[in-house]
């Protein structure tokens, strides 16, 4: 146990903080907490492992959404350079007080909207983000990040498991769409666990996953990624037609598709991301 960690070890279990601080998940936020610290620490514990760390060591690390801070007292266990959490709901910050006084210098508290901070433009590297993501805002956030994801190491980020398994189905199944294409051009995706909803407090009624992005070895420029994601919103916004028509507003549509393997005929599902990337650098 690092020294951070038995510090850590004398502050009230998560259910006592909550209750102490009459805090109730607000719907409205997106909120579900998470308040069994074992599951917490697992998903510190597998993000590291997976990534070949044994700590945090020298990073700076950044959670969005700490609600009670079951994730922040695992990821502070970790011994990061800085640890900065980001919370809107100021019913929280109490509780990230007194975390902070458990571990110094180490945590900055910022009190607001993580969908307005350029997180790629903080100071310090390696850069890490873990979150357990308020559902209504995961997927802006995610693709706001994948648009820098150079500027990360990596990214480990709870989502409800409809979207995580959008986020890493494949080509040709229900599941793929703009989603996957953007985050697949960007990142390898690695699914590091499932959690069923008596995890959490209120229980939602859907299972959530946790996954491990890190950025591939090339990268994508924003002005790409922005070309593929328009793409890709006119394609999946008719996902049941043929490109021919969904895509039917852009300048030599034919000759274009087929320079990047795509038939006139296939529908939104069968085009992988290499070939919506082919197709997006001609416009």
């Amino acid at each position: 146990m690092t020294a951070t960690a038995e510090k850590l070890a004398l502050l009230p279990s998560l259910r006592l903080t909550v209750e102490a601080h009459g805090l109730m998940a607000k719907k409205a936020l997106g909120q579900n907490f998470l308040l069994d610290q074992n599951v917490t620490d697992k998903i510190v514990r597998s993000s590291l492992e997976r990534q070949g760390l044994e700590n945090f060591h020298g990073a700076y690390v950044f959670e969005v959404g700490p609600g009670p801070g079951g994730l922040t007292r695992a990821i502070a266990a970790a011994e990061p350079e800085k640890l900065t959490v980001i919370e809107m709901d100021e019913r929280c910050l109490a509780i990230m007080e007194e975390i902070r006084a458990k571990t110094g210098s180490m945590m900055e508290i910022i009190c607001g909207d993580a969908l307005k901070i350029d997180f790629a433009a903080q100071p310090g590297n390696p850069k890490h983000i873990l979150s357990n993501l308020p559902y209504n805002i995961s997927v802006p956030l995610l693709t706001g990040w994948l648009y820098g994801i150079e500027n990360f190491a990596s990214l480990t980020l709870m989502f409800q498991k409809e979207v995580a398994d959008r986020i890493m189905a494949p080509t040709g199944v229900k599941d793929y769409g703009r989603l996957s294409v953007l985050a697949q051009l960007q990142c390898k995706i690695d699914r590091l666990s499932d959690f069923n909803p008596g995890c959490f407090v209120p229980a939602p009624k859907i299972w959530s996953s946790v996954l491990l992005f890190r950025p591939l070895e090339k990268t994508l420029p924003a002005e790409m990624i922005a070309k593929v994601e328009r793409l890709t919103a006119l394609a999946f916004g008719q996902r049941r037609k043929m490109v021919r028509q969904s895509l039917k507003t852009l300048p030599n549509l034919e000759a274009n598709c087929a320079a990047a393997g795509i038939a006139l005929t296939d529908r939104p599902e069968q085009i992988t991301p290499q070939q919506f990337l082919k197709l997006a650098a001609q416009l």
